[in-house]
């Protein structure tokens, strides 16, 4: 494909501006002119269309990115958010001319701590790991409120997000490592040994990057609250759980949701995301201020005692917070639980079909999403995670999440959630399948791979060691 610069045509415009009336000023430190392309609208439209035509999306093709949740979103939730009385609306109207809104929302947050077993709810963080930065200054400031400021560590599993370390140490705190067991759990002797009066809080998503739920779950909760410490619940894999259990009666005290990978917003892109956190009762005063409340007046705005502050502009982004409430009131109780379900029953067919077909050693039921490893592959044939990756663009199928979680080698982590149909999840198969043949029939080809895109092999290694900068 032709870069614009490559299509220009001397003396084509798209169009020609009135002849401005307006003396022309020249800087003396102006830097030289731009040499734009030269090129016709259509041309341009033409340009522009084809570049979209190579973007990758769930509007495109399967994205079983682990960890992610890359789900179709529905458009009529598009629609819905974009009505003028919310996308219209100045974000300094008054509570009483911004009451439709705020009631969208105050909903939102009953929803959300309907779903997770929460007493209130805050939408205001932006990002889920905005969400984790959130909530574990809610957790600094309530040690710090019982004159418990020593407690400075944050405990981690290893198999965690790699957020959870980040936001933790974003927040002020230590992180302390804590074991997985050979059956990819918490060890929960390790964990017996790694509490004590120091720790703040247990930072944990049920079910485990693994794909696995936690079978004691709230043996662990009765640990880490036995040593003084606050259990946080990283709401990145929800979808596998929403409907069918909550975090609350696990023993969880804080949560955030991604609203953008569970609730049917656009995800990816750099696009808006949206981490709204959630907290039993003793931590609501905590929560960002303003809390929207319902009142004798209807609902309004109202600053609240004891919060960390404002860590958003307004209420966070409405936008996306509106497609989430579309999303669970369009679904309902039942239907949630029923995506939930759905999501399981595809991460298992789809675990099952592969390990069946590719002769791998049977795995134990998963949650929404699984691990494969490609150690076995490597040592057999050189073809490492990242070349099958690679050879599965080639084959029109975005790649797996690779090399995640660390515990396990030559990692991909499949998600498939709850809106592939059957016909996609054996296409994913028949593509893996095919791959792992080629790795023993013809390995170069996959060192070489991808070959049909428009940018192929990167050499990555060397883009880390030397950036080349641009300045602008």
């Amino acid at each position: 494909m032709k870069t614009m610069f490559e299509r220009h045509l001397d003396g084509c415009q798209g169009f020609v501006l009135p002849k401005s009336t307006v003396p022309t000023v020249k800087f003396a430190d102006a830097r030289q002119e731009l040499d734009w392309p030269q090129m016709t609208e259509g041309e341009v439209a033409r340009h522009y269309t084809a570049l979209s035509g190579r973007a990758f999306g769930v509007d495109t093709g399967s994205y079983p990115l682990g960890s992610c949740t890359m789900k179709y979103n529905p458009k009529l939730n598009e629609r819905l958010s974009a009505l003028p009385g919310f996308a219209r609306l100045h974000p300094t109207a008054d509570d009483g001319d911004a009451a439709g809104a705020l009631e969208a929302l105050w909903l939102l947050q009953e929803r959300l701590g309907d779903i997770s077993g929460m007493d209130a709810v805050s939408l205001q963080p932006c990002a889920g790991a905005h969400g984790e930065w959130t909530a574990l200054m809610m957790v600094a400031a309530y040690h710090a409120e019982r004159n418990n400021a020593a407690r400075k560590v944050v405990l981690v599993p290893e198999s965690a997000h790699g957020t959870n370390p980040a936001s933790a140490a974003m927040a002020g705190f230590d992180v302390r490592p804590v074991k997985c067991s050979e059956q990819g759990h918490v060890d929960l002797e390790d964990l017996r040994a790694k509490v004590g009066d120091d720790v703040a809080a247990l930072m944990l998503t049920n079910p485990s990057t693994l794909g696995l739920f936690e079978p004691n779950i709230t043996q662990i909760a009765d640990i880490v609250h036995d040593c003084g410490g606050v259990m946080y619940y990283d709401g990145a894999n929800l979808n596998a759980i929403m409907g069918v259990c909550r975090p609350g009666d696990m023993g969880f005290d804080l949560v955030h949701f991604n609203l953008h990978k569970t609730f049917g917003t656009p995800h990816g892109g750099g696009g808006p995301g949206s981490g709204p956190v959630g907290c039993k009762k003793a931590f609501a005063h905590l929560l960002p201020t303003p809390h929207i409340v319902k009142g004798a007046q209807g609902f309004v705005r109202v600053e609240a005692q004891g919060s960390i502050g404002k860590v958003s502009a307004f209420h966070g982004n409405i936008t996306v917070c509106l497609k989430a409430l579309c999303y669970i009131l369009m679904l309902g109780q039942h239907g949630l639980r029923e995506a939930a379900v759905q999501a399981v029953l595809n991460a298992n067919y789809l675990q099952h079909q592969m390990r069946q077909r590719l002769g791998l050693d049977k795995a134990g039921w998963c949650m929404h999403e699984f691990v494969l490893s490609a150690k076995g592959l490597k040592d057999e044939t050189g073809v490492i995670a990242l070349d099958l990756a690679k050879g599965m663009l080639d084959a029109g199928m975005h790649p797996p999440t690779m090399y995640f979680p660390l515990i396990v080698p030559e990692a991909l982590m499949f998600e498939p959630t709850e809106t592939e149909s059957v016909e996609s999840l054996d296409n994913m198969v028949d593509i893996l399948v095919a791959l792992w043949q080629k790795a023993h029939d013809d390995p170069q080809a996959l060192h070489a791979a991808p070959v049909t895109t428009p940018i192929g092999r990167v050499d990555e290694i060397g883009a880390a060691r030397n950036p080349v900068v641009i300045e602008g």
